[in-house]
């Protein structure tokens, strides 16, 4: 641009393209990856965790590719945490499509960097101006003008500088992300691999050796399969409820405290994703509070927190170092305190023989759909011995180990990036000082 101080509007830099309606009957199919409202993060960001594929006609105006930027200029609840948010499709999806609920960003002038635009439209002062101009009683909506009249910050050395930075903080955090997937999925492949295919077994029936792991653990798999409650199961193992093999199931409160700045966080359906804990958009509660909402159970490391009720078959297990409480709408398995085995249960809950166990068991209703929580003791579960109990949590603890420490690591990042990006509108932050925060990253 001529003048590194020309502070543009959204409109001078992009046009906008609507998307429109998919039918349902496609989804799951091979094409792109929709694009809807589950895709952004609140106040801004990708979110890739319930991503579904479209296998429908789709024309090329409502296609975006990686790097491309697409908005919500609707939100369904009052909050406006949706409210024009932004998200960035990640190199990870090759090809994404536009719904009824998002528009993509077509640049219009080259001149204006595409990052600074994403990161503005990230900002705390843009997130304000959105929520000040929703309008309707029930979802709220934000009109293009509104959203195209945004004034941009101009693109200053230090405005690139601090773009760079908290690029490089989306870089870190996204690499966290992914190494965090890719070690959950080696414990989930293992479990399904033993306790759900039985391979160990199966091989022995045939005459192999187990692969990939030593004589001592082969032995410890039987050789032969026997009838159960569950179907096939190998020899020797048992089926019981739930009840039988943890230390208790709890409930948590069936109301909500008064929110506060700080303190122990009150944990929500919005903090799982369906196997982890997102920590991204917390609720805390006053200290003041916390005996009160704690009286039933307070959540210690090792416990396993699912929800029961709207958001069904989510599951999490509670981190080290963590001060909780549970909110509505959520339960906790507590496991023996002695050779319990949080690890061995919690990849038992989330594996596909207990997961069609809760659908069997779901009841259907007109606003939500639940579990009867009084039921939930009574859900029977596979048993192998001991011994292989305490072999496998043995051998995923680390990796759960490494995923909450990087978890810890994206908090850290997250809140430097928080704290940073409201500079990006002020320019309060000077060079100097963004090339100190960039060595500290």
């Amino acid at each position: 641009m001529k003048s590194e101080h020309l502070r543009p509007s959204v409109g001078d830099v992009v046009s906008l393209q609507r998307g429109n309606t998919y039918k349902s009957a496609m989804l799951g199919l091979p094409g792109p990856v929709l694009l809807g409202l589950g895709t952004i993060q609140r106040d801004g960001g990708f979110r890739g965790d319930s991503l579904r594929t479209y296998g429908g006609e789709s024309a090329e105006k409502l296609l975006v590719h990686p790097g491309e930027l697409y908005v919500s200029l609707k939100d369904v609840t009052q909050s406006g945490d949706l409210l024009g948010a932004v998200a960035r499709v990640p190199r990870t999806v090759t090809l994404g499509r536009l719904t009824q609920d998002t528009v993509k960003l077509v640049v219009e002038n080259a001149d204006y960097p595409l990052s600074l635009l994403y990161w503005a439209l990230r900002s705390p002062q843009y997130r304000a101006y959105c929520r000040e101009r929703g309008t309707g009683t029930t979802n709220l909506a934000l009109s293009r003008e509104d959203f195209l009249s945004f004034v941009l910050p101009g693109p200053t050395p230090g405005r690139v500088a601090l773009v760079t930075l908290l690029e490089h903080l989306e870089e870190r955090i996204t690499l966290l992300h992914e190494t965090s997937a890719t070690l959950e999925a080696v414990a989930q492949a293992l479990f399904k691999s033993w306790f759900v295919d039985f391979d160990p077994v199966r091989a022995k029936q045939e005459g192999r050796v187990p692969e990939g792991m030593s004589d001592a653990a082969a032995a410890l798999f039987p050789e032969a399969f026997e009838e159960s409650k569950l179907g096939l199961v190998p020899s020797g193992w048992g089926v019981k409820p739930v009840n039988e093999m943890v230390e208790g199931i709890y409930d948590g409160p069936h109301a909500t405290p008064p929110e506060a700045s700080d303190g122990p966080i009150f944990l929500g359906i919005k903090n799982l994703t369906g196997t982890c804990l997102d920590f991204s958009d917390v609720r805390h509660i006053d200290e003041k509070n916390w005996a009160q909402w704690t009286r039933r159970v307070i959540p210690q490391v090792g416990d396993i927190v699912f929800s029961y009720e709207a958001t069904l078959g989510f599951f999490a297990l509670i981190p080290p170092d963590m001060r909780c409480c549970l909110g509505r709408r959520l339960a906790l398995v507590r496991p023996l305190a002695t050779g319990g085995c949080a690890h061995f249960w919690f990849h038992q809950f989330v594996a596909t023989p207990f997961q069609r166990l809760l659908d069997k068991h779901t009841v259907h209703g007109a606003t939500v759909n639940r579990i009867a929580l009084k039921e939930f003791p009574t859900f029977e579960v596979l048993v192998p011995s001991e011994e292989l109990r305490v072999l496998f949590d043995g051998a995923v603890a680390p990796l759960w180990a490494k995923i909450h420490a990087n978890q810890k690591q994206v908090e850290a990042l997250s809140g430097l990036r928080d704290a940073l990006l409201p500079c990006l509108i002020s320019g309060q932050l000077s060079l100097g000082e963004v090339e100190a925060e960039t060595l500290a990253a």
